[in-house]
């Protein structure tokens, strides 16, 4: 595996990392899963900041501060709900892992924390979704500085291991 490459099985709202990245909506304001547990954890500070923010679309970013988080910034992306495949999910969820890198390199974060985007209530396919964040964040690696440290964090067993199986690829 690449050794700026790490793969945890954590909760992200803990980690102490540069940039944590959240699995957003389109309008920044919080949600289900892994936003409502950022939002939740970095306070309401977080959401006045993402109002200003105006909302994002599908394969963008936007930053923000971590506010009462350990990560210094929350990099809010939009991933895209799967509909088959047909309508251009990869290449939006390919565009989520690489404009949330070019924030961190802009912002010399040392480390970003990634969560499975797109693999809960958006339904892509998490087999499919880990290898593209994979490939994409390898690739990025290879030629860029910054970030130093890429972490896969993991909520549950099923994806840990499907990221785990992935990565030995990568040896």
């Amino acid at each position: 595996m690449n050794t700026r490459i790490e793969l945890l099985k954590d909760d992200i709202t803990k980690m102490d990392v540069d940039a944590i990245v959240n699995a957003a909506n389109q309008s920044l304001r919080g949600g289900g899963g892994v936003d409502g547990a950022i939002h939740r954890a970095a306070g309401r500070e977080l959401l006045q900041a993402c109002i200003g923010l105006e909302g994002c679309q599908t394969g963008q970013a936007k930053i923000t501060p971590g506010f009462r988080l350990s990560a210094k910034f929350v990099i809010h992306t939009v991933g895209p709900v799967w509909n088959g495949g047909d309508r251009g999910e990869p290449e939006l969820l390919r565009s989520c892992y690489t404009e949330s890198m070019k924030l961190a390199s802009t912002e010399k974060c040392s480390s970003i924390a990634f969560p499975n985007i797109s693999t809960g209530v958006y339904r892509f396919p998490k087999e499919q979704a880990a290898a593209i964040a994979i490939e994409t964040v390898h690739t990025y690696l290879e030629k860029e500085k910054f970030p130093e440290k890429v972490i896969f964090c993991c909520f549950d067993n099923e994806n840990y291991e499907i990221y785990k199986n992935l990565l030995s690829d990568f040896q």
